[in-house]
């Protein structure tokens, strides 16, 4: 576990963070929050080389994903800097990023009955 006590406050620099692989070659991340190793609540940093991609999955308990730098996609479109994705459970994709990008992605921390997807450029 990393950073779950959400009754203390956590800063955390990413600057001073290394990046760390993931399982996918070219997409790495900063996690700064985690609850297990590949699954679980966690709040990372995420970084695609340019080319990388991700094999399809889902996410349960959704994923909310925000676009630092750069060009995220997946098969609903392309998403630059200052873009907002919200997918509720039971959604699925394989994300990808032609040029490189950076996120800020929460994972599994929906309310079991929240569906509501979207989609802010």
């Amino acid at each position: 576990m990393l950073n779950m006590d959400f009754e203390q406050r956590i800063v955390i620099n990413t600057h001073h963070q290394d990046w760390i692989a993931s399982p996918k070659t070219g997409v790495w991340r900063k996690p700064l929050a985690r609850e297990e190793a590949e699954q679980g609540h966690a709040t990372s940093i995420v970084r695609f080389e340019a080319g990388a991609t991700f094999s399809e999955h889902d996410h349960p308990l959704g994923e909310e994903i925000f676009v630092l730098e750069g060009v995220f996609s997946d098969h609903t479109g392309d998403y630059g800097a200052g873009s907002y994705i919200r997918n509720p459970q039971g959604s699925i994709h394989a994300p990808f990023s032609q040029q490189g990008c950076v996120l800020f992605v929460k994972l599994h921390q929906f309310q079991s009955d929240d569906s509501q997807h979207i989609r802010a450029c």
